[in-house]
């Protein structure tokens, strides 16, 4: 067992500097958030190790839609799982603003005023909906008559359509990144591409993408995920994990939740052993807290940890 060490900081300690001092600490979340760096660092820096990022929509409406932007347009990882809410997200704030709330609000005011409340941010009505619409509108018309796509390539397409440096479709589409959505009609696109698309039998096929993650947990034998939030992603990437070896051998989540309630989100990465989708040597880390709260420092601190060459 360590000692239990002061944190001993100054106004020129970097991030890296103070991460590396918390693993130290003793208490509480904070070493974990330390060794979150590690093992996040030895998961890029191995070359044979296939990496997968979840998250949920909510996400993207914040400022850590830059993170994940970023991310992939530095191929930091292999695979993106995640939920429609964020190609919902990403779209309106491609071509639209959101602005900063408060959670303590009247949402019926919100509601008159032609405001949505997404917790401490606020998103104007025609900044949402109307603009979803024109651009799966756009996006249809490249599709011809019977046309069945899978979430990624409806996911690339959307990213070549927003052309924008700001979107991680963008950037998933430019790097030929693999973008699932595998709840696609839980949300303001997947709605559109089937109310839509039905006059020419356009159609999503989500059987499409289980080929496609059938042969990256097969041909990946080593596997790694940063897992943001919880929900269908963080499952969905936790299931396909049990095929082609032992699951997960990285495995780093950061949530809010609890895992009394038996939920699939709130559960650490020690219950996913049971299921074989976290191998038993794995290393792993769960992280209670926000996301947005911990993945500004987690991020700067893996990317000083990083050489360039790596970058």
């Amino acid at each position: 067992m360590s000692v239990v060490k002061d944190l001993k900081l100054s106004s020129g300690s970097s991030v890296l500097e103070v991460l590396r001092g918390m693993s130290e600490m003793g208490g509480f979340m904070g070493p974990n958030l330390a060794r979150a760096l590690d093992v996040l660092a030895e998961m890029f820096e191995r070359r044979d190790c296939g990496r997968v990022l979840t998250f949920t929509g909510n996400l993207i409406a914040t400022g850590v839609r830059g993170i994940v932007a970023d991310a992939l347009r530095r191929k930091l990882f292999d695979l993106v799982i995640t939920t429609c809410g964020a190609l919902d997200h990403d779209i309106a704030r491609s071509r639209s603003e959101y602005v900063q709330g408060s959670f303590d609000v009247d949402d019926v005011r919100l509601r008159e005023e032609g405001v949505h409340r997404l917790g401490n941010v606020f998103i104007p009505v025609k900044n949402y909906g109307e603009v979803i619409e024109r651009e799966v509108i756009e996006l249809l018309k490249r599709y011809g008559e019977g046309e069945r796509l899978s979430t990624c390539k409806l996911c690339w397409d959307l990213g070549e359509l927003l052309n924008s440096g700001s979107s991680f479709l963008y950037w998933a589409w430019r790097n030929r990144i693999p973008v699932v959505v595998p709840g696609v009609f839980d949300g303001a696109v997947g709605y559109n591409v089937w109310l839509r698309g039905r006059t020419k039998r356009v159609t999503v096929d989500i059987g499409l993408d289980q080929d496609l993650l059938n042969d990256f947990m097969w041909s990946n034998r080593v596997k790694g995920a940063l897992v943001l939030g919880g929900g269908i992603s963080k499952h969905h990437a936790l299931w396909w994990a049990q095929f082609g070896g032992e699951g997960f051998d990285y495995a780093v989540y950061v949530n809010s939740t609890d895992e009394y309630d038996g939920s699939l989100s709130g559960a650490r990465p020690k219950e996913a052993i049971s299921w074989g989708k976290v191998g038993p040597r794995s290393k792993t880390v769960f992280i209670k807290a926000d996301v947005t709260l911990i993945l500004p420092f987690l991020y700067v601190g893996v990317l000083s940890s990083l050489s360039e060459s790596q970058l």
